[in-house]
């Protein structure tokens, strides 16, 4: 039998990240057909002119996808 060794995420949660489209903090993650993919709570903008309907958005993304980390 096969044993397929999966590394260990690059990133954690709470972590905030950049990446094409915005910056976010990583909320949790989890491997993905062999890759790690991480929910992203995207940060809040401006508020817009009509007011917050609900929370921000969250989005899925691979760890090839996130650019760097952000050192706050």
């Amino acid at each position: 039998m096969l044993e397929m060794k999966t590394k260990q995420p690059i990133f954690s949660k709470n972590q905030h990240v950049s990446f094409i489209g915005g910056m976010g903090k990583i909320l949790n993650c989890q491997i993905d057909s062999g890759m790690w993919a991480y929910a992203v709570e995207m940060e809040m903008g401006p508020p817009p002119e009509s007011g917050r309907v609900g929370p921000e958005t969250t989005i899925l993304l691979y760890e090839t996808e996130i650019q760097d980390v952000m050192h706050l």
